[in-house]
């Protein structure tokens, strides 16, 4: 494992398409029985390096029910993203993770991530990746019937403040979806 993630931070497959260059994001350990999908790093994790440090990290934990600690604790989770470098910005935010790295690095990392028991899935990119024809047509639809992917996957939007709308339009994420995503995660951990 710690071989494999130091071939992944060393990363540059992609680094004439990353206007910061290369710095791959990536946590994981190979006893870690969750693992969080996220799409890419934004610029303050590219800065500092450390997956979900961010607001919308926060707002992850706290849909998680977990403490910081326990977040970063890599036992407990892996946190791979689709895209381990910020990709840059597009006209109306941050650019689509870069289509590189997933199929470079993500089955090798779950062949050595033998403990998992959940994935959880965060945003449209990463359900499309790994649900294929499964996920339904739309973000919401996919994470309103998160129950047709268990035990395996759970699909989430993004915690991102951006997603306000969202969450303000579909009460029944935090009703429904997030007590059970918290009873899995505490379950597991």
């Amino acid at each position: 494992m710690q071989k494999l993630l130091k071939n992944i931070k060393e990363c540059t497959i992609c680094q004439e398409h990353l206007p910061f260059g290369p710095r791959p994001v990536v946590s994981a350990h190979q006893d870690s029985k969750i693992v969080i999908i996220g799409q890419a790093p934004g610029t303050k994790v590219h800065a500092s390096g450390i997956p979900w440090n961010d607001v919308s990290g926060k707002q992850l934990r706290k849909w998680l029910g977990v403490s910081g600690e326990t977040f970063y604790n890599t036992s407990h989770f892996a946190i791979v993203p689709m895209g381990f470098c910020y990709p840059g910005k597009g006209k109306s935010g941050d650019l689509p993770p870069r289509p590189e790295c997933a199929p470079q690095w993500h089955e090798p990392l779950f062949s050595v991530l033998k403990q998992v028991e959940l994935v959880i899935l965060v945003g449209m990119y990463v359900q499309q990746y790994y649900l294929g024809k499964a996920a339904k047509n739309t973000l919401t639809e996919t994470v309103e019937n998160y129950n047709a992917y268990l035990p395996k996957y759970f699909p989430l939007p993004h915690p991102s403040p951006r997603n306000r709308f969202w969450l303000t339009k579909n009460p029944w994420f935090e009703l429904d979806v997030l007590p059970e995503l918290r009873s899995r995660v505490k379950g597991l951990i």
